[in-house]
């Protein structure tokens, strides 16, 4: 059973940045590919970025490109998400997750997903 916690959440101004972190306990770091969601208030659960097991992969959501890197450190069993230039609709609860299917790489996908954080709350003002 691996266990996920996020850090990092707050309140930051348009334009500013924030960087998440998410510890994982409980398994081997390296065998999980790992992802990062937003929900926000009354959505759905959408895909934000996604990493291979030795980063030699990842994968971010249109929206993001260009101004959030999703990093990992599997020395630290963690997983980061370095976020620039922030808007108000960054406005979510950010959660981690981590995916250990073999027949998966990297993955896009929450069905995907075997484990979950309880989620860190971003919230960008205008």
């Amino acid at each position: 059973q691996v266990q996920l916690v996020e850090s990092g959440g707050g309140l930051v101004q348009e334009g500013g940045s924030l960087r998440l972190s998410c510890a994982a306990s409980g398994g081997t770091f390296s065998s999980y590919f790992m992802g990062w969601f937003r929900q926000a208030p009354g959505k759905e659960r959408l895909f934000v970025a996604a990493i291979s097991r030795f980063a030699g992969a990842t994968y971010y959501t249109d929206s993001v490109k260009g101004r959030f890197t999703i990093s990992r450190d599997n020395a630290k069993n963690t997983v980061y998400l370095q976020m620039n230039s922030l808007k108000s609709e960054d406005t979510a609860v950010y959660y981690c997750s981590a995916g250990g299917r073999a027949s998966r790489v990297i993955s896009r996908l929450a069905r995907d997903y075997d484990y979950w954080g309880r989620g860190t709350q971003v919230t960008v003002s205008s």
